[in-house]
């Protein structure tokens, strides 16, 4: 008996010891793989990383100049000067260029690169994605119009971060339009706003602030807060246009807007540039216009939504083609995403071709001018 016992004790502390060994040996041929799995995972997770960064980045407000204070050496005092020379976040100084910065009283050719360094440093300005900007893009909001085939060809209505134009001939219901939108850009998202205010630019005098009330109680909507949350100027020249636009993204970092409007974009650069001789300074300025107002939607993720006259096409394909065209030429045609055309109805029906989108066919729709703003067009 004893002997039985010592037998299988042996024999099971041999098996113990072969299983051991086996687990050693399986353990060493998988370290390798092992330790390789984890950089691997960490790779993969820095990559995901960076990519959430970069799309919480394009959704969130911009940063405040204040975040480069204390950057390679950067004082109050620098932060002072860029401010008041139009720059009010990082994100801009980040797409400045050194030539932009060095111009800048105060700033040396040395402080533009601490500018331009610090304001990387917090910026993404690298390459991205497909994936991620298509997440960002899909995370955009597009501001409701009032009508719910004008938002169908516009694919859900005015999109953030871009410019888009309206032009038609007078009495098409452009000025309508921005009426309406400067109320529905105020709504929540799930209700087809932006939730943010509405900085108004109007070069024309048409601007009416009777004419939102009952716009405003359409949507249900208290009349004083919606005119409370409309910042609107006159502008009287050129010049004075443009310089609306600094003082629109001074404000624009201190409080939320979700809809800039210019109605319209060419009427003070028609009426001051006159003739051929003047036609090249005329394009080289509303240019640096546009590219500004480019730079602001970009910036604060805002709707951009400009309104533009016509002229007359006296050539030979008249009879064969339209029978007006935008004014701005190619300057203008470039820096808007989305190109809308509106055309008289009959009675209070407008129709509306969208011209030119990158992501959207070419369609039309019909909609209404009711005392409440843009509606449905009514099919009686």
């Amino acid at each position: 008996r004893f002997t039985l016992v010592l037998s299988f004790s042996v024999s099971v502390s041999c098996v113990s010891r072969s299983l051991c060994v086996l687990s050693l040996r399986m353990a060493a041929m998988m370290a390798p793989s092992m330790a390789a799995a984890p950089m691997g995972a960490a790779e993969d997770n820095m990559e995901a990383e960076e990519e959430e960064e970069l799309l919480a980045h394009a959704q969130q407000q911009p940063m405040p100049l204040t975040r480069i204070e204390g950057i390679d050496g950067l004082k109050s005092k620098d932060i002072r000067i860029l401010m008041d020379a139009g720059y009010h976040t990082v994100e801009s100084v980040a797409r400045a260029t050194l030539k932009d910065l060095q111009l800048v009283n105060g700033i040396s050719e040395q402080k533009a690169d601490k500018l331009k360094a610090a304001a990387a440093s917090l910026v993404p300005t690298g390459f991205t994605s497909a994936f991620a900007l298509a997440e960002t893009q899909a995370a955009m909001l597009k501001v409701h119009t009032g009508c719910k085939a004008l938002d169908e060809i516009l694919g859900g209505g005015i999109e953030q971060g871009s410019i888009t134009e309206v032009y038609g001939e007078y009495r098409t219901g452009k000025s309508q339009l921005c009426h309406t939108l400067a109320v529905t850009c105020q709504l929540s998202p799930d209700k087809g706003g932006g939730e943010g205010k509405c900085l108004y630019i109007d070069t024309e005098g048409t601007f009416r602030p009777g004419r939102l009330a009952p716009i405003a109680e359409r949507f249900k909507m208290n009349v004083q807060d919606v005119l409370e949350n409309i910042a609107y100027a006159r502008a009287h020249n050129t010049e004075h246009q443009t310089d609306l636009l600094a003082h629109a993204a001074a404000m624009m970092a201190d409080s939320r807007f979700s809809l800039v409007i210019v109605d319209s974009v060419t009427n003070l650069y028609r009426s001051e540039y006159n003739g051929r001789g003047e036609l090249s300074a005329r394009q080289v300025h509303l240019g640096r216009f546009l590219r500004q107002l480019t730079r602001i939607a970009e910036e604060f993720q805002v709707a951009v939504l400009v309104t533009n006259q016509v002229q007359a096409v006296v050539d030979g394909g008249m009879a064969y083609g339209p029978t007006f065209k935008p004014i701005g030429g190619h300057i203008l045609a470039h820096a808007t995403t989305t190109r809308l055309q509106l055309q008289k109805g009959r009675g209070d029906t407008r129709k509306a071709k969208l011209i030119c989108n990158p992501g959207l066919p070419e369609r039309d729709a019909l909609f209404g001018i009711t005392e409440a703003g843009v509606d449905d067009a009514n099919d009686k």
